[in-house]
């Protein structure tokens, strides 16, 4: 749990960063507005397995900022900062930020009323400005697939305790515990607000074994696999 001050440290840290990379998103749309769909990938991942360290490894060979669920969670909250990020989506682009919102069926209705459409709007501006890594809070579920890489990090049981008991000072007892209740929450999460079974395979386009890959080949995969996806999203506007 982020107390204020952190939150605050970590606002601080990250803010110019992102603000650069929304204002040079916004000034290439500007350039060419029919070329709107941009590449962004979303992880989802198994809890104990290294999401934020491949999203960061990825982000760094890229150039791309890199949200983490913490951060998306923070602008969701931020009240001025998430207006900055939405007035962003100018009426041209706004229709693909509806259509994001559909997708989720008209009778459908978030639950928690505020927060979870504070989280929804924030992913989906950030998947409109493209060029991007978002870890968790249901991106890979929001975001159009034919614009989105969207990954799954997956590993065995024994390794995933051993990385929380090693990562957090544990001990083996309540890494497990920890591996159990967070796998339970982020589920339930993606299920009560997005409709979706984040274990199902079928909702990504890879499903990478941290057991077998290591973060630095995990990341040589996804961005091999951006790389294909941008050249995809070029042909079909061209």
């Amino acid at each position: 749990m982020f107390t204020p001050t952190m939150l605050l440290d970590r606002f601080a840290e990250s803010l110019e960063h992102r603000q650069q990379h929304w204002g040079q998103r916004q000034r290439d749309l500007a350039k060419d507005k029919s070329n709107v769909h941009a590449a962004t990938l979303a992880i989802t991942r198994e809890a104990g397995t290294p999401g934020t360290s491949v999203a960061r490894e990825v982000g760094a060979r890229l150039d791309w900022p890199v949200y983490d669920h913490e951060l998306v969670e923070l602008i969701a909250q931020e009240t001025g900062l998430r207006t900055n990020l939405l007035d962003s989506v100018d009426e041209h682009h706004r229709p693909w930020l509806l259509e994001c919102f559909e997708s989720l069926g008209s009778a459908r209705r978030l639950s928690e009323s505020g927060y979870a459409v504070h989280v929804l709007e924030t992913v989906v501006a950030l998947g409109l400005q493209g060029h991007c890594v978002i870890v968790g809070r249901g991106a890979a579920h929001i975001l159009p697939s034919f614009s989105t890489l969207r990954v799954r990090l997956v590993g065995l049981l024994e390794d995933r305790v051993a990385n929380a008991a090693r990562q957090q000072n544990l001990s083996r007892e309540e890494a497990a515990r920890w591996v159990e209740k967070t796998d339970c929450e982020r589920t339930e999460f993606v299920k009560a607000h997005f409709f979706k079974d984040p274990a199902d395979p079928r909702h990504y386009d890879l499903v990478l074994n941290t057991s077998r890959w290591s973060v630095s080949e995990c990341a040589d995969l996804i961005v091999r696999a951006l790389h294909q996806l941008e050249s995809q999203l070029m042909n079909s506007a061209s």
